[in-house]
């Protein structure tokens, strides 16, 4: 591989690293931003208080800059104004004549050089030249002279040209001096000098600045080293302030924990009398209240479900000798009147809806007590489903309903309680073809590799969606108006729903208006594990089984 690809790849990697960096710094900043309270609250604070330094501390170093600028310019003009008022007078007090030679004027400009110095008291240094102004036609000429190592190149032609007018004041222009490779401000000052018998000259002075840009950038060092040591300190005080009341926080939030966890006796330590006490007593004072609501009605809840247990029981045996003679006046019902023998008939009816209720009660007082076990055995869900959809078959004709059966999946023998399944399914049926106005009810079994499902879908009247959420309350009802046909005690579907959640499954409901609703019961495959997936999927059920697949009873 040539050198420069090797290269490139390297370079590449290292970005592609540097990114793979960046974006796991930035979802920790933003995981610690989301999660911790205190990090957000430090964050913010040393952000605005950042930008307030860096605002205050450009202001306050604009401001001194200015200030030692103008200070030094105003130096400056002084003593370039003293020093060409001296050197002026140098040669205003000679004795000028037409024959002055070269040699005195040379000693005039010297002199002059000397006293121009002497008056310049920059701590930088201070460069000066002496030079001819042109278009001059005086017969004698002094040479043009300069200080060592004299900057010439700052010496713009601009500043030249306003120099040479001669208007009789000082002319300023901030410049950029050369120092080693470094760039210094500095200032130039341009002046007119009339020198006897050699006419007008130039004066131009040159001031380093370097002592005045030093002192800035200490105090520009200062202010920096000031201000991030305050904005340290703010982080420091911040988080500490901060923790006071996260850490009663964080020790609220875990004795809520553990107080929904059932630990009622958990309480915060009151510490002081301050607010964060105050909030620390009002929570102990609510979690001892909710402590007493939640034992009274545990309590409460363990009276109910004895009541309903005993009444239930008790109720059986005065119930056993009502059935007996009910029997027996239902069997001679024939040789009644017909308003005594149809009240017979009614009595029988009712006698065996209140021997429904108790079992459903009795059923729900086991619930609620946690005192159900399955028993379960080998059962194939498809020959299950069958043999209810025969059982009902007579019923649905009866109410004009067709019932079809498709069985795709849910051949394969399953550990299951089927009494409880067969309870289950019965529920479904029933309810779907007491709601089915006389329209076809599908009864769907299928399965994965997971779970095993069975659908059952009516076209009835249905109910709103916001309704399907309550169907499994117990004696809740739809339609209150609406009419049993086919009987049952409203505790159902209450009833399937603990049955279902025994094996580990979970049913499924789906309803609109006009429409008909689908419910399906889901078991999983192995053990009573829950499961978060299902065979039949309510959106899909129409789509999928429009139309039945019809097998035979096995």
């Amino acid at each position: 591989m040539p050198p420069t690809t090797s290269g490139a790849s390297g370079l590449g990697q290292v970005r592609r690293r540097l990114r793979h960096w960046a974006r796991r710094g930035w979802r920790a900043v933003a995981y610690l931003w989301r999660r911790s309270l205190m990090f957000r609250s430090v964050a913010i604070t040393v952000t605005t208080t950042g930008l307030a330094v860096v605002v205050i501390g450009t202001a306050v170093m604009l401001s001194i800059s200015s200030n030692v600028y103008a200070q030094r310019r105003d130096q400056i003009e002084a003593e370039s104004a003293r020093a060409t008022n001296v050197a002026q007078g140098i040669f205003d007090a000679a004795t000028a004549a037409e024959d002055n030679n070269q040699s005195e004027l040379e000693t005039l400009q010297n002199e002059a050089q000397r006293a121009i110095l002497s008056n310049t008291t920059s701590p930088g240094g201070t460069s000066i030249a002496i030079e001819r102004s042109p278009n001059q036609s005086t017969p004698q000429t002094l040479q043009n002279r300069a200080s060592q190592y004299f900057p010439d190149a700052v010496i713009t032609d601009a500043l030249r040209k306003e120099v040479g007018k001669d208007t009789g004041r000082l002319h300023l222009q901030a410049v950029r001096l050369d120092d080693g490779g470094r760039r210094e401000p500095g200032i130039a000052v341009g002046s007119t000098l009339q020198v006897p018998s050699a006419g007008q000259y130039e004066l131009y002075l040159v001031y380093d600045l370097s002592d005045a840009q030093k002192t800035l950038d200490f105090v520009s060092q200062t202010l920096s080293i000031g201000g991030v040591a305050l904005i340290v300190l703010i982080a420091l005080v911040t988080s500490l302030v901060v923790r006071l009341v996260v850490v009663p926080i964080r020790g609220a939030a875990e004795t809520s924990r553990k107080i929904a966890a059932g630990r009622l006796d958990e309480r915060i330590p009151v510490r002081g009398q301050d607010d964060v006490a105050t909030l620390a007593r009002s929570f102990n004072g609510m979690a001892d209240a909710v402590s007493r609501q939640i034992t009274q009605l545990a309590e409460l809840s363990r009276v109910q479900q004895r009541f309903v247990s005993d009444v239930s029981h008790e109720l059986r045996t005065p119930l056993t000798t009502i059935r007996l003679a009910g029997d027996v006046l239902y069997d001679a019902r024939h040789a009644f009147e017909p308003s005594a023998g149809r009240s017979a008939e009614l009595m029988h009816d009712q006698i065996e809806r209140f021997e429904l209720l108790l079992s459903d009660l009795l059923e729900i007082s086991r619930y609620d007590a946690q005192a159900v076990e399955l028993e379960t055995e080998p059962v194939v869900p498809a020959a299950l489903a069958t043999d209810i959809v025969d059982e009902f078959r007579p019923l649905a004709e009866r109410a004009g309903v067709e019932l079809r059966l498709a069985t795709p999946g849910g051949h394969t023998t399953m550990q299951l309680d089927a009494r409880r399944i067969r309870r289950i399914l019965r529920n479904l049926v029933g309810n779907a073809i007491e709601h089915g106005d006389a329209k076809p009810v599908h009864v769907v079994v299928d399965s994965d590799a997971k779970t095993v499902a069975i659908a059952v879908r009516d076209h009835g009247v249905g109910m709103p969606a916001e309704d399907t959420t309550r169907v499994f309350d117990r004696f809740w009802r739809a339609d209150p108006s609406r009419k049993r046909t086919i009987g049952g005690t409203g505790l159902g579907l209450a009833i399937s729903l603990g049955d279902a959640k025994l094996h580990g499954g979970r049913i499924d409901v789906w309803s609109r208006l006009g429409e008909g609703s689908a419910f399906v019961l889901t078991v999983p495959r192995q053990g009573q594990e829950p499961t978060a997936t299902s065979a039949i999927r309510l959106p899909e059920l129409d789509e999928s089984y429009d139309g039945p697949r019809e097998e035979p009873t096995r």
